[in-house]
């Protein structure tokens, strides 16, 4: 599937740097990615943890990302093509999870919560999501913080450089109480 595109496209390297630092992610952590998209995350996160589940919905994701795993030689991923809600119904735990599709979101929370041990960290470009997700944290009593994350890249103009912006990302980071 080389050259095909998804809806939101890969994750900034600028932002993925601050959510993979917010994860806190150690070498013997299970890391779960909901809404893996291209597997940009997976794939980075697979280079410091022990195991990554990489889910998404749709189809055309789950093969970009195991296709751009492959070429990263990275075997430590397990690709789920499934809803969040469907993968989230077994017993299974993480370490850490990291959710960069919001569908569904207040129902997934709950689940997170009790399936982590340690951190859950959300990436959200729209503002209903970061409030969305900042309130039912807080209703659940997992809310840490939330960092606004805007990156601008230099271009070069009439000999000289300017800076075009990339749209803000909200960080969502929260604490799961799984045992």
């Amino acid at each position: 599937m080389s050259g095909t595109t998804l809806a939101g496209g890969p994750t900034q390297d600028e932002i993925m740097a601050v959510s993979l630092f917010k994860l806190g992610l150690r070498s013997t952590d299970t890391l779960l990615e909901i809404g893996c998209g291209t597997g940009k995350v997976s794939i980075a996160a697979a280079r410091t943890v022990k195991k990554v589940f990489s889910v998404d919905k749709r189809p055309g994701a789950i093969s970009l990302a195991r296709d751009a795993a492959e070429q990263a030689g990275v075997r430590t991923i397990e690709f789920s093509c499934s809803d969040a809600l469907d993968f989230l119904r077994s017993d299974q735990t993480f370490d850490c999870a990291f959710v960069g599709g919001s569908q569904h979101l207040v129902q997934v929370l709950p689940l997170l919560a009790k399936k982590v041990r340690r951190t859950i960290v959300i990436n959200a470009v729209l503002v209903s999501t970061l409030a969305q997700g900042v309130a039912t944290m807080q209703q659940l009593g997992i809310f840490c913080e939330a960092v606004q994350v805007q990156v601008a890249r230099s271009h070069g103009i009439a000999g000289s450089i300017m800076f075009k912006p990339i749209d803000p990302v909200y960080i969502i980071v929260g604490k799961g109480f799984a045992c």
